[in-house]
């Protein structure tokens, strides 16, 4: 098998890893990307032409031109699990599999998710520039997180990772989620407006998709009480970032924490993170090496049933695979 792994060096470092290259090695003739920018376009396709497999970072976009320009693949694999920029359509039209990565960062969104709650209600990241500034900051009364509720939007892996250590904290949780059904007596399950009305705490962790692009638009800013704040670790596509700005500049809630936006490769737009009621991390809720590594370690895997002509776990268009050989 020839490969190309599509990550910068940056992102090979941060979002591969060593172990899982090695693993990588050991399955095949690896093409490794030597620039600092995203492949795209003729340059991806020159970077993959004569591989049999790309191994692609979430932010290379693999449109229908690419496959139509490389008669070799055999297979697209996604080191992530949002596979919104491949082109599913056109990679079974031409029989090429597609595949994605398992969600390994669970855990390690889970804890940004307490650590945003934590500093968005006790001032801690403010508190901490100030200090660094030569400044001393005003010591402001916080918000104890035990006796609020927490509204959890999307009840996916993440959502059911976070509700129980919050209720174990001494919060309430509710839950919004029309497409799955919440059995833990401890939660209670409820549409979405009363979620927004009812929180201190709003937790984003829905899938993005057409049905929930600007999920959390103006009218649900009014929805929410004043002394409410926002959490966003799924994706930038579930806001509507202009209703965002204007909510947080209006003091429609309270606050808000991003680790997500519609900046380049899913960051914090710029603008709305230099508000002084936001905290914002650029899209690092993944960012560990144990989640890294897990996903990593899985195309690895992926790969090795793939020599042996088998379908890879994460396979999303198994049925029309034709390129097996």
């Amino acid at each position: 098998m020839k490969i190309l792994l599509t990550h910068t060096p940056h992102m090979r470092d941060n979002y591969y890893g060593a172990r899982a290259l090695a693993g990588l090695t050991s399955l095949g003739e690896v093409v490794l990307h030597r620039g600092d920018e995203t492949l795209e376009g003729e340059k991806l396709i020159a970077a993959a032409r004569g591989c049999d497999l790309i191994v692609a970072d979430r932010a290379t976009a693999l449109p229908a031109p690419i496959f139509d320009a490389l008669p070799s693949l055999k297979a697209a694999l996604r080191c992530a699990v949002d596979i919104r920029n491949i082109d599913v359509t056109a990679a079974s039209m031409h029989g090429i599999l597609v595949t994605r990565a398992k969600p390994g960062f669970v855990e390690s969104v889970t804890e940004l998710v307490f650590g945003f709650l934590v500093d968005l209600n006790r001032g801690i990241s403010r508190a901490a520039a100030a200090y660094q500034a030569g400044q001393v900051p005003t010591a402001r009364m916080g918000r104890q997180l035990a006796g609020t509720t927490v509204g959890i939007i999307g009840y996916g892996a993440i959502g059911r990772a976070v509700a129980p250590l919050a209720s174990a904290m001494g919060m309430k949780v509710l839950i919004s989620d029309p497409y799955a059904t919440v059995e833990e007596p401890r939660f209670q399950q409820v549409d979405l407006a009363t979620l927004l009305a009812s929180s201190d705490h709003v937790v984003c962790l829905a899938v993005a998709n057409e049905a929930t692009e600007r999920l959390i638009n103006a009218e649900a800013f009014a929805r929410m009480r004043r002394d409410a704040v926002f959490i966003n670790v799924s994706r930038g596509n579930l806001v509507d970032e202009t209703a965002l700005a204007a909510a947080l500049a209006e003091g429609k809630i309270a606050g808000a924490a991003l680790d997500v936006g519609r900046a380049p490769d899913q960051m914090p737009t710029p603008a709305i993170a230099a508000l002084p009621n936001v905290i914002a991390t650029p899209h690092i809720g993944g960012l560990t090496s144990p989640a890294i590594e897990a996903q990593a370690l899985h195309t690895v895997e992926q790969v090795r049933a793939l020599v042996s002509r088998a379908v890879p776990d994460g396979a999303v268009n198994a049925e029309t695979w034709t390129r097996k050989n």
